[in-house]
């Protein structure tokens, strides 16, 4: 190994020490206790100094996990309140199908755990909400208003308020998600508007959260301010605090410092590989029947089987049909595979390991049950082979410079599935994944100029992928 990739790793290694040193040094001061009861995964936190403090019981939405909203938790922990997470059925580590009455019976699951904790005074509590989570603990702070002294919907969806119910409620939405911002203010309208009486429960606002959408408002210090300080005009002030979330950087520090790792190693792993003639035609028109035909197949496939629920698990399952579809309809135009072999094989089981590593090891402390559990197992490993086509028909077709290449893969990709919204709505929250595609496709197109190995490149990314979806889409 020569002296710069020494040096490489070195700094690679700092760098990750460094990731995890703030991500434990964000917990600490903190009581942290991981719970399970009626097979619903809880995780708790709160301040180690204080007791009889208020408790909060925070809820993620469709799709999302306890550590989606993690963020939340620490802002409100550090701020003298003790804060409930959950996973909702079919969500995250809970093993268990999302059902009618799932939202109802979990939220009370999460509400008993929370008033048995020594820290909580069970007399002051609050409910926090994103997404669908928002219109369970609206429902739950309507049903319950002796119970629950502040609400706040983040992203919210719908509930029956009235100008009494719930007890001070605040709504949220990002300035880049439309339809939840007019839910909001449908919201506030008929809760009877923008009022300051917290003192007697009638306090109603709005906050708008400057340039973030759906997701990204989750990891925004603006709703997270805004968040405790609702809280602290109910409840009084707990506690004097000026922390600032910042875990989701370190997850970035780490993931440089993984890639770092790869850049390092790599020269030293290099496959041999023989050059394929494709033509730009070949290319860029594979790229774009791909990115459009598939969802016929999809409309089509639709009329005899629930694409909601295929394979398992929610919406999950028409994504990876959908990549099935683009992916051997791409391999058809190249007409062209490179060969195939075992060490080709292991080496893209290697990149994964480390693209895991980097994104997964952390992700579970920050942002993703990144742990799959074992009913996610089978539906990672279906979704893997599915994709597989496509990001070997993508490596196939690559062309230089690279990052305009990434970037026509995200406008296909995302166009793509708006078109499929257009035919299919009731995959609606397919939209998730928008947002994704283009921090996925820099991710591996980083990855791609290291490895430089078609086959070893296409199974890393499919593995990737595919641990993704399975990771966050809820079981079916």
């Amino acid at each position: 190994m020569k002296r710069h990739q020494i040096g490489l790793l070195i700094l690679a290694g700092i760098l990750i020490v460094l990731s995890w040193w703030g991500i434990f040094s964000a917990r600490s001061g903190l009581t942290v206790r991981s719970l399970n009861q009626d097979k619903v995964p809880l995780l708790y936190l709160a301040p180690q100094s204080l007791r009889s403090v208020p408790g909060v019981l925070v809820a993620h939405g469709y799709s999302g996990s306890k550590q989606l909203m993690l963020a939340y938790g620490h802002v409100l922990a550090r701020s003298g309140y003790a804060v409930m997470l959950w996973d909702w059925d079919g969500h995250g580590a809970n093993p268990n199908r999302l059902e009618n009455n799932s939202l109802r019976r979990n939220f009370e699951t999460a509400w008993n755990a929370l008033a048995q904790q020594p820290e909580v005074d069970a007399t002051r509590l609050a409910v926090v909400g994103h997404s669908m989570g928002s219109g369970a603990v609206m429902d739950a702070a309507i049903a319950h208003p002796g119970d629950f002294f502040a609400t706040v919907g983040i992203s919210p969806t719908g509930a029956n308020v009235t100008p009494e119910r719930p007890r001070n409620l605040q709504l949220q939405a990002g300035s880049w998600e439309g339809g939840f911002i007019r839910n909001a203010e449908r919201i506030l309208q008929q809760a009877g508007g923008t009022n300051p009486d917290v003192k007697y429960g009638r306090g109603r606002e709005f906050v708008l959260v400057p340039n973030v959408e759906h997701i990204t408002i989750l990891f925004n210090s603006v709703s997270h301010t805004a968040t405790r300080d609702w809280l602290d005009r109910t409840f009084g002030s707990q506690q004097q605090s000026s922390y600032v979330d910042r875990r989701m950087l370190w997850q970035a520090v780490h993931l440089i410092g993984w890639l770092m790792v790869l850049t390092a190693v790599m020269p030293n792993l290099q496959i041999a590989t023989s050059a394929i003639s494709i033509s730009s035609l070949q290319r860029w028109g594979g790229l774009l029947l791909s990115s459009t035909v598939p969802t016929a197949g999809l409309v089509l496939l639709d009329r005899i089987t629930d694409l909601q629920t295929l394979g398992g698990i929610q919406v999950g399952g028409a994504v990876a049909l959908w990549f099935l579809i683009a992916g051997l309809l791409w391999l058809a135009v190249l007409r062209q595979i490179p060969q195939f072999n075992l060490r080709k094989l292991l080496l893209g089981i290697g990149v994964f390991t480390v693209l895991w590593i980097a994104v997964g090891a952390m992700a579970q402390f920050v942002w993703l049950q990144s742990v799959l559990i074992p009913e996610r197992l089978l539906i990672w490993g279906m979704i893997a082979i599915a994709s597989l086509p496509w990001f070997l028909g993508s490596e196939i077709a690559q062309s230089k410079p690279r990052i305009i290449w990434g970037i026509a893969q995200s406008v296909a990709l995302i166009g793509g599935f708006v078109l499929v919204l257009q035919f299919l709505p009731q995959l609606g929250f397919m939209f998730i994944l928008l947002p994704l595609f283009p921090v996925l496709l820099t991710v591996l197109t980083i990855v791609a100029t290291q490895v430089r190995e078609s086959w070893s490149v296409a199974i890393a990314s499919a593995l990737f992928f595919a641990w993704l979806l399975a990771a966050g889409f809820p079981l079916a």
